[in-house]
């Protein structure tokens, strides 16, 4: 799972960490990928998602789980927009070239949260979203997480 502002503004914490609870009941491993600047300040999804009681060790920082992203099966993308833009390390013209990223795009699926398609902060489109191995579930985060 990838937190990101959406899923802030939405107060979806809660209902995400109910989530993560369902699947790991069900053996599947779930981890929290989590971008140093994902939302408003430095360490806003560990705030929130320690808030929801979400154990620590669940948290992985993005340097950790860059890696691992080739094997994930599903990423869950809840609310992050520029934080995962693959652009950032292939668009040598775009704003936010170099920034490191969660690479979600090297995951087998993605399903993104968002309440639509438009730009972050930066102001750019997400090649994330157009690619043929994402899916998006368009809405609030905390609805869309609850209806699971």
């Amino acid at each position: 799972m990838i937190p990101g502002y959406g899923m802030a503004v939405a107060q979806a914490q809660h209902r995400v960490r109910e989530l993560r609870d369902q699947l790991v009941k069900r053996g599947i491993t779930v981890k929290f990928a989590i971008h140093p600047v994902a939302g408003r300040m430095p360490g806003h999804m560990n705030v929130l998602l320690a808030e929801a009681d979400v154990p620590y060790a669940d948290l992985i920082e993005m340097d950790e789980i860059n890696p691992d992203m080739p094997q994930c099966d599903v990423a869950l993308v809840i609310g992050a927009n520029d934080v995962v833009n693959p652009a950032a390390r292939t668009d040598k013209k775009s704003p936010i070239y170099g920034m490191p990223i969660i690479d979600a795009d090297k995951a087998r699926t993605v399903l993104a949260i968002k309440r639509s398609k438009s730009p972050g902060f930066s102001g750019i489109d997400n090649a994330l979203y157009f690619s043929d191995r994402t899916f998006m579930l368009f809405g609030d985060a905390k609805s869309v997480v609850a209806s699971w």
